[in-house]
């Protein structure tokens, strides 16, 4: 699956991927396209997306848009909704909307700025998801994002997630190729029955 970033100058300071640009590349690809928007009013974005040809759109818990509404939104596309969270942002805000989405993403840097190191407290994070997901056995990817390096994958597919977003360490890599090929050794995990 390809991971775009859609941010809007404002949830956080820069701009990133807008919808036509990933209209775009699902011209040329029929890949799933995994949407993590990082904007003040998700709301805004759901039907362009939709449009552009996302099929999951992962958006953030602080985000100024009531969750369920956002939520629905998003499922009214026929698109698979995902919740984000910050790194400072507790598990516990999360936690209510969980059945009704299909990913959960505790990200494991401040979101924005590509090329941050991991925080490593982000694989308790991971691993309460984890423990959460099952004891509501919930069909659940725990994905993460932010400083995914070929030594920081396996320690989060221990920890619970099933889906790893690599940025930094494939396009920044003299051997773009390798790095992906050792990612996809590392896992990822099935989701969770």
């Amino acid at each position: 699956m390809l991971h775009f970033d859609v941010m809007d100058g404002e949830f956080v300071p820069n701009f990133a991927i807008s919808p036509p640009f990933i209209a775009a590349v699902r011209e040329i690809t029929d890949v799933p396209f995994d949407v993590h928007i990082m904007v003040t009013h998700p709301l805004r974005y759901i039907d362009a997306l939709a449009a552009a040809g996302a099929d999951l759109v992962t958006f953030h818990i602080e985000s100024a848009d009531k969750p369920n509404e956002v939520i629905s939104a998003i499922k009214a596309h026929g698109l698979k909704p995902g919740l984000a969270l910050c790194p400072k942002t507790p598990v516990s805000s999360v936690t209510p909307y969980l059945s009704d989405i299909d990913l959960v993403l505790p990200m494991s840097v401040e979101p924005g700025f590509g090329g941050q190191s991991f925080q490593r407290d982000t694989l308790k994070k991971i691993a309460t998801l984890h423990q959460i997901a099952q004891e509501m056995t919930l069909l659940l990817d725990i994905s993460v994002d932010g400083g995914v390096t070929t030594e920081i994958a396996p320690l989060a597919i221990h920890h619970g997630a099933t889906l790893l977003v690599a940025g930094t360490a494939i396009f920044r890599s003299q051997q773009p190729e390798k790095v992906i090929e050792q990612l996809r050794l590392c896992g990822p995990l099935p989701p969770m029955a």
